[in-house]
This record gives structure tokens, sequence and C-alpha cells, in this order.
């Protein structure tokens, strides 16, 4: 029996799952590595430690699936997790993880350009994305960026040390570069009006779709990992969008909402619109001939972790108890209101500058109430930009739920009581892995299409349905929300001013 190995190198360790043909996980397995903030608003890792993680999660993975030979590969990571190398893919510096946001500077200075490319891209690059990035590596570390042979993403990276090729998935192309896959491929233009004129020479040159193939497992990769058969790699791509081959297949009015450290939102529709509240959308990025659709909260599980963990001194262990204390209060009874922008908004707002908040706080504020503020104020994140999606002519029929969320009861019905609509449940941890399997099946052969393995990966879903007894103290909740982050926008922006932070 060949399998199917699915890497999927997430913001705290890599996950690694061994699938049969028919989607059956055989073996599972992740490994952590550390992430360094030096600065408010800054996130790095290293990228030796992505492989050495990779590495001892394939081998256990494998072990734990008995070791069968593995016919196809594919990778998704975190969007833009942007590592810097040398010609020998040897990191010159730390890479600038995707929730880095260093580079509003350099994002805002985008959204100044005609180039009718940013019509794809909401009319500017995100703080998060590759491109700004670069802008700000050749700004503010000039010797760095003219050294650098390769500024690639996490997943291009790892596909390198799998195969020896520097390839790029077209979906990351497409999605963070301002790549044209409909004849214009990299921007040249583009990039030497933002500063960067050489930044072709250094990204990946060979620009692959999603779930093609890409080369097999070199020697010396498959005698690290514990491979055997014929492993050939398969282009994968970015986490959450790759999420929509994993719940049946892309089709318009369906949304894929992956909740974890952050939040990613992610629909495919037939004809593209342009509201500027999102991102995209994105032409051919996941399937060809269709226009790809993102929306996002830079901060929402990891804005409960901060809350349980951080600000009310939690062990993660305790955590069940105090979300249990914060689920037997009612809604929005405490008198505390929560902002979820801790590292700025991507959509609807696109503002790298706005700053989480608590208001309301008293002396007799107590932890499960604030607890309860700051899940409340997570689930109107969401609200706020699925609602950006229906304001701009994209359709929202079903709602398909995975990631972290699964394990906070709380989160998950206050999300559905916030959005007044059912939320489809996947019944698995990572749709993530799935749907690199389905990648993996497409291109080595084992499936005719994407389509097809998609459809064989569907995974099991429950309905979890909102409580209509909480949706007028929810409605008021949501409001004071969108009034707390207007009337605390221009303060934001002063503690976060490009010239109180660290060149």
């Amino acid at each position: 029996m060949t399998a199917l190995l699915a890497i999927d190198l997430g913001t705290e360790s890599a996950r690694v799952a061994v699938y049969s043909a028919g989607g059956d996980a055989l073996g599972v397995s992740q490994s952590g590595y550390p992430t360094s903030f030096p600065h408010p608003g800054r996130a790095e890792q290293n990228p030796e430690d992505w492989w050495r993680a990779v590495v001892t999660a394939t081998r256990a993975a494998l072990a734990e699936a008995g070791s069968p030979p593995v016919a196809g590969v594919a990778v998704a990571t975190t969007a833009s997790t942007v590592a810097v190398l040398d010609g020998a893919g040897r990191p010159l510096r730390p890479a600038l993880l995707w929730m880095d946001s260093r580079a509003s500077a350099e994002s805002e200075l985008t959204g100044r350009s005609a180039h009718p490319l940013l019509r794809y891209a909401g009319g500017s690059d995100a703080v998060e994305w590759l491109v700004p990035k670069a802008m700000w590596l050749a700004r503010h570390e000039p010797g760095v960026y003219r050294a650098a042979r390769h500024i690639t993403e996490a997943v291009d990276y790892l596909v390198w040390r799998l195969t020896g090729e520097w390839t790029g998935s077209r979906m990351n192309a497409v999605c963070k570069w301002n790549y044209d896959p409909r004849g214009g491929g990299l921007p040249d233009d583009l990039y030497a009006e933002f500063g960067v004129p050489d930044l072709r020479d250094k990204l990946p040159g060979r620009i692959v779709p999603v779930g093609d193939p890409v080369a097999s497992v070199q020697t010396a990769a498959r005698e690290e990992l514990g491979i055997t058969g014929g492993a050939v790699v398969c282009a994968g791509g970015i986490d959450a969008h790759l999420s929509l081959l994993a719940v049946g297949g892309a089709r318009p009015g369906r949304v894929s909402v992956v909740s974890g450290t952050s939040t990613a939102f992610v629909t495919e529709i037939d004809e593209p619109v342009f509201p500027p509240t999102v991102w995209g959308p994105y032409p051919d990025a996941l399937n060809t001939g269709r226009w790809l659709v993102e929306g996002g909260q830079v901060t929402s599980g990891s804005v409960l972790t901060w809350a349980g963990e951080q600000l009310l001194g939690r062990d993660r262990s305790a955590l069940p108890e105090l979300i249990e204390e914060a689920s037997a209060l009612p809604p929005c009874a405490h008198g505390l209101m929560v902002l979820d922008y801790f590292m700025g908004n991507r959509t609807p707002l696109r503002d790298p500058r706005l700053r989480g908040a608590v208001l309301g706080l008293t002396l007799g504020s107590s932890p499960a109430e604030v607890y309860r503020a700051a899940v409340e104020g997570v689930a109107y994140g969401t609200r706020q930009v699925l609602e950006s999606f229906v304001d701009g002519g994209i359709a929202v029929d079903e709602v398909f739920v995975s990631g972290g969320i699964r394990h906070n009861p709380l989160w998950l019905r206050t999300t559905a009581d916030v959005l007044g609509r059912p939320l489809r449940l996947v019944g698995e941890d990572n749709l993530t892995l799935r749907a690199c399997a389905v990648a993996a099946a497409a291109g080595s052969g084992q499936a005719a299409s994407l389509t097809e393995a998609a459809a064989g990966f569907a995974p099991q879903v429950r309905i979890v349905e909102p409580d209509a007894t909480h949706r007028e103290a929810l409605e008021r909740g949501y409001a004071d929300y969108r009034a707390a982050t207007e009337a605390t926008r221009a303060i934001a922006h002063r503690l976060s001013a490009p010239d109180r932070q660290p060149v």
C-alpha cells in the first residue's frame, strides 16, 4: 500500500500526517519550534528549526503508520513567513513570521500605486506579505538584502529542502507576490516602483500550480526523513487557503474559516468582484479559471491564549476550568469590551496599526468575565469579516469551521451566536493536513484531478446551531465593538507610530 505524506508548518509546530489513498490517517505527529518577539509587532523564527521539526515529526508519523512507501508529498505553511537565504540556502537572518508587522510603512506605500495588478490585492499589499517585507529589508537591512540569493516563502524553503529545487507555489505567488498567472508573470515594473527592482532574481523562478508535481524527494532528504517509495513532491501552498480542498472542494458560497492562532476566511467565486475590504480576488490561485477571495483576523486564538495565560496567569492545563467558568456567565453581562487587534487588522479594515484593548474594567471584574469578553471580541471580529464578504457581493451560504476553535466550546458556541447562523464544524484537528493529502494525491497520480481528490477526502461535519436567546445582547455588543474600534483608532495609531518603533 502506498501512502501520502502531508506536512503543515504552523505558527508553533510542524505537523505531519500519513494518509492512505482513501483518506484515512495512518500516522500523525508534530514537533515544535520557538518564536522570538524582539520588539512589539515583530516575530521571527529560524528556518533551520523548521526543518529539524519536520524531520522529527515525519519520522514519528511514518513509524506510527508502519513505514509504508510514499507516493506523494505536499507542504503547506503559514503565509507570508519569509526566509532570507544565501546561495547555499543558509539563513542570513531570522525569518519574518507571517504576523510580523514591521513593514507597515512599506505596506502603506504600496497603496499609493496605480498599478493594475494591485486591483487583485484589494488596492495594496498587506503588511504580512512577502513584497512589503522585502521592501523593509531593502530599506533597513540593505547589506542583508543585497547578500540574499533567495527571499522566499516558508513553503518554498521546505520544498527546496525536500527536492533541491527552488520553485514557488502559484498560490503564494498570486496571493502574496503580485504574480500575474494570466500572462504577466512576476511584475518587474511594480517591484521597481516599490524600490526592489531585483526582487525577481531572489524569488523562485519556476511557479507551479497547486497539486502539480515538482520533483521527487532527493536522496539526502529521504535518508533524513525515513521516506521510501516514489515520493513525488507536489505543489502545496498557504495553509488556510488550501483548506477548501478538504471540505469537499471549493464552490461559490462555501467559506472555509480556519480558526487557530489567527483566523483565515477563504472562498472561491466564478466571476471577480473588487471590494476594498477583502484580499483578492486572486486569479487561478487554487483552481485554474476561478478566483480566490481571502479575509482574516491577525489574532484570534492567540488573543484567548494571551487572556488566559498571560493576563490572567492561568497555566494551560487550567484553561478548561476557566472556559467552564466563563461559559456559565450570560453574554455581555460583564460590562467589558475586548478589541481583538493585538497585531493590527487584516480585513476588512486593512489597518496594521490598530491595537488591542480591554475596555470597561473595574476592581470587581473577574477573570471569567475578562475571558468571556475576550471570546466575544474575537467572535465580533469574525462577524466583521464575513459581513464584509456579503457587503462586497461575495456569497456566504455554508460556513465550514476548523482549527483550534473546535477545542474551545465557549469560542465555538459564541461564534455561532454572534454570527446568527449555523456552523459546519469539521470533525478533525487539521484540515490543512488533509488538504495537503489531496494535493499529493492529485500530483502523484493517485487521483485524476484536485476536484476528484477533494471529493474523496471530504471530512465528517456536525452542525453547531446559534442560540437565538443570546441574539439581542450580542447585537448590542457587536455595535459597541464597531463603535469602540472607531473611538480608539487614532490613539492606536499614535501608540503604534513607526517613529515609536525600533528601526
